[in-house]
């Protein structure tokens, strides 16, 4: 058995977390653009499917990052990474995006 599994299983689980928000909110906005009345710009769509990509391979590479730093320290700190800033900014983000796009479909 994997050494320290309670925490390789625990940034496996925040992974999956980000990966389902992620693929939320993207769902959530094509599902307001094909329920609008009007005919929506692609650009939004396409718009709003690249930057939940972006979060997920953020997801990825700040998952495979914890998961060496976790295999190789004996004692796992409290520091904040730059990627968990970036995932945080990339939500944020796709949550405006969201927000002007349901404005602009209703």
């Amino acid at each position: 058995m994997t050494g320290r599994f309670s925490d390789h299983a625990a940034n496996e689980r925040t992974f999956l977390a980000w990966v389902r928000t992620a693929i939320a909110i993207m769902g959530f906005g094509l599902a307001a653009a094909r329920l609008g009345s009007q005919h929506v710009d692609v650009t939004t769509e396409r718009l709003m499917l690249a930057a939940g990509g972006l979060v997920i391979v953020c997801a990825f590479v700040r998952m495979r990052h914890m998961r060496r730093y976790i295999s190789k320290s004996g004692e796992l700190g409290q520091e904040e990474m730059p990627a968990d800033t970036l995932l945080l900014v990339l939500i944020a983000s796709l949550v405006v995006l969201l927000g002007t796009f349901a404005v602009h479909v209703a």
